[in-house]
């Protein structure tokens, strides 16, 4: 399954991200998955911070997470990113994470993004963005 996605990052449980039953609490599972997602905008040569500057806003609109087994402290683990079709103005990237070394499936998640100007209005992905996503089915 981890050979199917795109792009992975690898990272390591830390002591204060565990609650009290010495879990990962699931808050924590979101600062994953959205520096994951940097890190894949970045391995694609998009530059979440510049494109920024330039009034082009990449929101999170909608998250779907499903928790399937806990990670605790120290564990390492691969959060796991794929690009997929949403809309002519919507995004979507498809994550999951991985316990390291077995593999094991931690979370899925789909995350939607929308484009937005530096109004706050929805606009249409610039061009790096734009290829980087597949188009969705007409």
């Amino acid at each position: 399954m981890l050979a199917s996605y795109q792009h992975t990052y690898e990272f390591e449980v830390r002591d204060y991200e565990c609650d009290l039953q010495g879990i990962v609490n699931n808050a924590n599972y979101q600062h994953y998955l959205e520096h994951a997602r940097h890190k894949f905008l970045i391995s694609a040569n998009i530059d979440f911070a510049a494109l920024s500057q330039r009034g082009v806003n990449l929101v999170v609109v909608r998250v779907e997470i499903d928790y399937l087994f806990p990670l605790r402290s120290n564990d390492r683990f691969v959060v796991a990113s794929n690009p997929i079709p949403v809309s002519r103005v919507r995004f979507g990237i498809e994550q999951a994470i991985f316990r390291v070394p077995d593999h094991k499936p931690i979370v899925t998640a789909k995350i939607i993004g929308a484009v937005m100007d530096a109004n706050g209005r929805a606009i249409r992905p610039p061009p790096e963005l734009a290829i980087m996503f597949p188009k969705p089915a007409a």
